[in-house]
This record gives C-alpha cells, structure tokens and sequence, in this order.
C-alpha cells in the first residue's frame, strides 16, 4: 500500500522511487488524474538519474494545445515491485503520476488539509 496526503493546496500527492542509469531518488508526485500517461518529470531530474531516452510522443493538452515530449524510460517502485515505466519529460518543475500508473488500484482521498491518500493494488 501507498499512503501520502493532501496539502493544503488540495494536491493529492505520494512519494515515489525512481531508478535510473545514475542511481534512486525519492520524488514527490501530484496525482494528475487528467493526465492518462504513467508519469511526467522535470528534466532536471531526467538529467540526474540518468534515464535513457527512447523517443518522443505528441499529445493534447487540456486547453486542446497540440504538444511533443522527450519520452524516457525509468524503473520506479510499485506496490513493492519494480517496473519499467515511460516517463515523459516536462519543462516545469513540478512530477506528475498519471492514470496509468494507477491502473489496477484503488485510490481513496481524504481532502481534508493532511487528508490521507491511500493507493493499493486491487485483489
């Protein structure tokens, strides 16, 4: 099970391990359910972990924008396992884990400030 909370913003957001060529970190992700990709992450970071780029991919963004992506691949933590995950590249600060990941697992929010989120594979 993973368990993270709500801030005060009202982001849903959890904690997720990232593998790459140079090594692991732990990143904060909001949960983006308008994003139906595995995971978005700030280039910086892309750079640091060393993650191996294997293409690009094109998409539509909310306001109907028409956008293309560095598409890298990553090794991340889930539900105790690890799996090989594309992670497109953004050009903002911000991580963002989208419904793909989530696929196959039970989300619940408590929005409330520090509300709990709890994800957990589903049986």
């Amino acid at each position: 099970m993973i368990i993270g909370k709500i801030r005060a913003d009202q982001e849903a957001v959890i904690e997720l391990e990232v593998v790459g060529l140079n090594g692991r970190e732990k990143v904060e992700v909001v949960i983006d359910t308008g994003f139906t990709g595995f995971l978005m992450l700030p280039s910086d970071l892309i750079k640091r972990l060393g993650l191996q780029l294997i293409g690009n991919r094109r998409a539509i963004l909310g306001d109907g924008s028409p956008v293309s992506f560095d598409l890298y691949l990553a090794k991340v933590v889930w539900h105790g396992k690890t799996r090989d995950v594309p992670v497109l590249g953004a050009k903002h600060d911000g991580a963002l884990l989208g419904m793909s990941m989530l696929s196959g697992s039970r989300v619940v929010l408590e929005v409330v400030p520090n509300g709990t989120v709890t994800i957990a594979p589903l049986a």
